[in-house]
């Protein structure tokens, strides 16, 4: 298999590894997955999809290098507050086309609405900080575009349940980059679980980090050509700038960034380790366990009781607690009545070798977040109308997994949660934080 082609045939393939597909394909099995409405004036299957990129960081040139590779797709514009990321895209994008024999036509623009004006523009890639998702998200689909959207899908529960009403109200196609849903190795797993192979689950240990704490960082300059007020966007009071939170670039010579974006770790930026690997190793949990659009009654901080790690109870009784198990590595690990199984990027590990996946096909010397079977289920799903396998609601659910840890944390005590109703039971506290009061000139509502 090419490292930069994945035909449909064998993305199919790699999907349907696994139990025939069992949890792999509920677009075409109408499990978990609902079917979008059909957008009006689409374009038909045979034309191509005109990409624009929201927000030009490090997560999103290994999204480019995805989607510049996908037959019948076309990447047109590319928005950035800060002028040497967008003539990095620029560069980059040009260069491909180049070397295709194709005449590059793209543009770019400091600010993200240019993009969603664009009438030529089918679905836009968001890989902004986590404080912009829902925002832009929301403008998107009231613009008639679809949706790449990275992970976590968005900063608070509240601005979750606001995306999922507008995707469907628009009539949208929006895909989580969960990428791991897409990946043998979680999906042999889910599928694993989901079979009943393992017996009934009772314990799942997910290893992600902790919360987001205080932001100690120097106050810096504004580089020239940083727009640092519209990075700050509806964040409220004043975001002190630190090369940190937007991490440099250079282009001549080009050197990328030497570390994630800063804004995961820190309260009033980012949601910490919770959000950032959370959104990754709850939803495998999550899906696994059949909790899609659903989730934990009551979720437990460390230390309260006799609970040393944070702990999410099930209404099916599972218990699900945040903490290390064996290794040092971010993942999940299922004990059921007949053994345990343990997954990781890279690794499946067993109590039993009947439980391990018989085959890997992938190519493990490429980085793990330039692999493309994700990217290509969006795009098949914006030709077909049909949800792509991180729908709008499933990446809530996960999502909000993550944001009720941290408002445990917060808060230092247990919160009792109903998921059905996504409701705090008797606990105003903790419902005010569901959300926060934007900066002026800024709304959920445009």
């Amino acid at each position: 298999m090419s490292e930069s082609k994945l035909s449909r045939r064998n993305f199919l393939r790699l999907s349907a590894l696994g139990a025939a597909g069992t949890v792999l394909l509920p677009r075409l099995l109408g499990g978990d997955t609902a079917v979008a409405a059909p957008a009006k004036g689409k374009t038909a299957a045979s034309d191509t999809v005109r990409l624009g990129f929201i927000g030009l960081g490090q997560q999103a040139m290994y999204l480019l290098n995805g989607f510049l590779t996908i037959d019948g797709v076309r990447i047109v514009a590319g928005a950035d507050v800060y002028d040497i990321k967008r003539e990095r895209f620029d560069r980059r994008v040009r260069k491909y086309y180049a070397s295709k024999g194709i005449k590059p036509e793209v543009k770019t623009y400091e600010n993200y609405q240019d993009i969603l004006a664009r009438p030529d523009i089918d679905a836009v890639v968001i890989a902004t900080p986590d404080h912009y998702h829902a925002l832009i998200a929301m403008a998107a689909c009231r613009a008639g575009k679809d949706v790449y959207l990275e992970k976590p899908m968005t900063f608070t529960i509240y601005e979750g349940q606001q995306l999922c009403k507008a995707v469907r109200r628009n009539n949208r196609i929006l895909q989580v980059g969960s990428q791991q849903r897409s990946d043998e190795e979680f999906i042999h797993v889910a599928n694993l679980i989901r079979e009943g192979r393992l017996g009934k689950i009772s314990r799942v240990k997910v290893r992600v980090g902790g919360p987001p704490k205080p932001n100690t960082l120097a106050v810096e300059a504004i580089p020239a050509g940083l727009n640092w007020d519209l990075w700050q966007g509806p964040l409220p009071g004043k975001v002190n700038y630190n090369h940190e939170l937007n991490p440099p670039i250079t282009l001549d010579p080009e050197q990328n960034e030497q570390l994630w974006g800063a804004w995961r770790w820190y309260e009033g930026t980012g949601g910490g380790l919770m959000t950032d690997w959370g959104a990754h190793m709850f939803d495998v949990a999550q899906w696994a366990l059949g909790k899609d659009r659903n989730g934990p009654v009551e979720i437990i901080p460390p230390g309260h009781s006799y609970y040393d790690h944070l702990t999410y109870l099930y209404d099916n009784g599972v218990v699900m607690t945040e903490e290390p198990f064996d290794g040092t590595k971010q993942g999940v690990k299922f004990y059921g009545d007949n053994g345990w199984i343990q997954v990781c990027r890279g690794e499946v590990l067993a109590s039993d070798p009947v439980f391990l996946p018989d085959t890997r096909t992938k190519n493990d010397d490429l980085p793990y977040e330039t692999r493309i079977p994700h990217q290509i289920n969006f795009i098949e799903s914006v030709r077909s109308r049909i949800d792509p396998t991180v729908p709008v609601e499933i990446g809530h659910s996960s999502c909000t997994v993550c944001n009720l840890g941290n408002i445990a944390y917060k808060l230092g005590r247990p919160v009792k949660w109903n998921p059905i109703v996504e409701k705090f039971m008797d606990d105003p506290d903790a419902t005010a934080l569901l959300h926060y009061t934007y900066r002026d000139g800024y709304s959920l509502e445009g």
